[in-house]
């Protein structure tokens, strides 16, 4: 079963709605989400936001944490999950912000680097990442790895719950 029928079940299962907020994967996040059929029913929306004005306007995310940390970074990615969960009133927000290359990489920040955070009621968490693939590849990965990361939690809160 994929990434994306897994998370689907278990958001079904236990009645949680997702939004997605997404810079470096373009929409491949929501995408990959709503291969699933039924995915309406706890898939509410996603933003792609790839300018710093589309993540101020549409996600919330603070002017002043852009420029001190930059786009890729796990203090915007967290501000993208909050700022999409709380605009689209879901349980969960899901970001990702990235490098996906081939330029606009740096020494401190290199192509593949990668943030993924996820926030909910029950807390918050970012991941860091630092793919080696091109372009497409980084992408794909960013998705994959977002998608294993929301499985984690729900697998987790199930267990504890």
């Amino acid at each position: 079963m994929t990434l994306e029928k897994q998370v689907g079940a278990l958001l079904s299962r236990r009645g949680l709605t997702l939004a997605t907020a997404e810079s470096c994967t373009g929409g491949l996040l929501a995408h990959r989400l709503t291969n699933v059929s039924g995915s309406s029913s706890y898939f509410v929306g996603g933003v792609v936001a790839y300018a710093y004005e589309a993540k101020e306007a549409l996600l919330g995310v603070h002017h002043e944490t852009l420029v001190q940390y930059g786009a890729v970074s796990e203090q915007v990615a967290l501000e993208m999950a909050r700022g999409v969960r709380q605009r689209l009133g879901t349980d969960l927000g899901l970001s990702v912000t990235g490098v996906a290359g081939p330029s606009g990489g740096t020494p401190e920040k290199p192509v593949g680097l990668t943030y993924i955070a996820l926030a909910g009621s029950e807390g918050e968490q970012c991941e860091r990442h630092v793919w080696q693939g091109d372009r497409l590849e980084n992408k794909a990965l960013s998705a994959e790895a977002a998608l294993h990361l929301l499985l984690i939690s729900l697998l987790q809160e199930r267990r504890q719950g």
